[in-house]
């Protein structure tokens, strides 16, 4: 009776298994082209981003990221979502796309990071400044030069 049993599940295993492959999606009659599907994820990313750290203040500007995102780049969400889809069946694409926004946010993180670098020395030179305040060296020598010289006659 187990063979029995074990032989049935094998058989149910291998004919459910057979040729369901997924069709690829049709091309969309709008498709969003790859440079813009780029742009798009980068700005979902960004964001996704300012959401995950203060979503607050997202709220109070009443700024929904998804309309914002639509508005932008003049889509709906249908367009993305059939562009998304599509780019999404071949995966090879869809990683491209996702290395360059990647690249992308790399770059920024580059850029900003120098920027926070500068403003840190800056900061720093300033904090030194009030730390050691400079003598005035022409109020030393005023001092110190109180010998009168004798004219040589």
């Amino acid at each position: 009776m187990m063979r029995l049993i074990s032989i049935v599940c094998i058989l149910l295993l291998v004919t459910s298994c057979k040729d369901n492959s997924i069709k690829p999606p049709e091309k969309p009659k709008n498709l969003i082209s790859k440079d813009k599907m780029v742009d798009i994820l980068y700005d979902m990313s960004l964001l996704s981003a300012a959401k995950g750290v203060n979503k607050r203040a997202l709220e109070s500007k009443g700024i929904n990221p998804e309309a914002f995102i639509y508005e932008k780049y003049e889509i709906d969400s249908l367009q993305f979502a059939e562009s998304n889809n599509y780019y999404a069946y071949d995966i090879k694409t869809y990683d491209d796309l996702f290395s360059r926004v990647k690249l992308k946010l790399q770059a920024d993180k580059k850029a900003f990071n120098k920027e926070i670098e500068i403003e840190k020395r800056r900061l720093d030179s300033i904090r030194k400044s009030r730390q050691n305040p400079t003598k005035d060296t022409l109020r030393d020598r005023s001092r110190s030069s109180t010998k009168k010289i004798k004219p040589n006659l």
